[in-house]
C-alpha cells in the first residue's frame, strides 16, 4: 500500500463524480426512488472487476452510494477504470452525482504508543481490521475507528475526537455551518485542507478536505494534523 493509488485517482480525468475520502474513493448518485436505486445497484454490481474487490454499495430512498474501498491506502490504479465505468452506468439510469452528499465520519482514538489498544476497540465494536491502525464496521453502517498516536508533549494520556472527511469544494461550507451552530476554530494552520473545531464543551472535530483536496502528484503534500 502506498500513496500512488489515491494520487493516481485524484490526477485522473473523467472522475468528476467521485470524492477521495479517508476511506478511499466514493460517490453518491441521486435517482428518483428506492426502486431506481436498487435497479442501478444491480447493474453496478455487474461491472467487470467489481466482484470480490471490497466495494460497498448503500441503497437508500432516492440514492445509491458507492465506495470502491474501505481504506484510502487500498486504492489502486485499477479503481480509476472501475469508477469511470460505474459513472457510465449511472448515466444510463439518469442518475446525478451529488458530491455534497459524500462524506466519511471517523472516530479517532488518540493514545501514547504504550497505551495503544486497537484490539479492544475492534472487539467491543465488532469491527474488522482495515489496516494496522484503522478498523471498519463490516456492515458498512458505522464510522471507522483510527488509532492515532498522541503527541508526547501533551499532558493527556488519551483523547478522542471526530474526523469528518468531505469533498474539497464543500469543506468551507461545512465549516461555516459548524461555526454558525456555535462551534469555534481551535486550529487552522492546515487550512484549507483541514480545520480543527470544538463545541462549547471543548469536544473536538476535524473537518478535512484531505485527501480530496491534496495537491496533484509532483507537488508537496502532507496529511494535515488532526484533533
Amino acid at each position: 500500500m502506498s500513496e500512488a493509488g489515491w494520487r493516481a485517482f485524484l490526477a485522473a480525468d473523467g472522475l468528476e463524480d467521485w470524492v477521495v475520502l479517508h476511506g478511499g474513493a466514493a460517490a453518491v448518485f441521486r435517482v428518483p426512488s428506492l426502486a431506481a436505486a436498487a435497479a442501478m445497484a444491480v447493474d453496478v454490481a455487474g461491472v467487470h472487476g467489481l466482484e470480490g474487490s471490497g466495494v460497498h454499495l448503500s441503497i437508500t430512498d432516492g440514492q445509491l452510494g458507492v465506495r470502491l474501498t474501505r481504506d484510502l491506502w487500498h486504492l489502486e490504479e485499477r479503481h480509476v477504470d472501475l469508477a469511470r465505468v460505474i459513472s457510465a452506468v449511472a448515466r444510463t439510469h439518469g442518475a446525478v452525482a451529488d458530491r455534497a452528499a459524500v462524506q466519511e465520519v471517523q472516530l479517532a482514538v488518540s493514545a501514547r504508543p504504550d497505551d495503544t489498544d486497537l484490539g479492544f476497540w475492534r472487539a467491543v465494536l465488532g469491527y474488522t481490521q482495515a489496516s494496522d491502525d484503522n478498523s471498519i464496521d463490516p456492515l458498512g453502517h458505522g464510522s471507522t475507528v483510527w488509532m492515532q498516536e498522541l503527541d508526547p508533549a501533551r499532558p493527556l494520556r488519551h483523547a478522542m475526537h471526530v474526523d469528518v472527511s468531505v469533498a474539497r469544494e464543500h469543506a468551507e461550507s461545512r465549516l461555516a455551518a459548524a461555526l454558525a451552530a456555535g462551534g469555534r476554530v481551535v486550529e487552522a494552520s492546515g487550512a484549507p485542507a483541514s480545520w480543527i473545531l470544538s463545541d462549547r464543551a471543548g469536544n473536538r472535530v476535524c473537518i478535512a478536505a484531505w485527501p480530496d483536496g491534496a495537491p496533484v502528484p509532483g507537488e508537496d503534500d502532507e496529511q494535515p494534523a488532526q484533533g
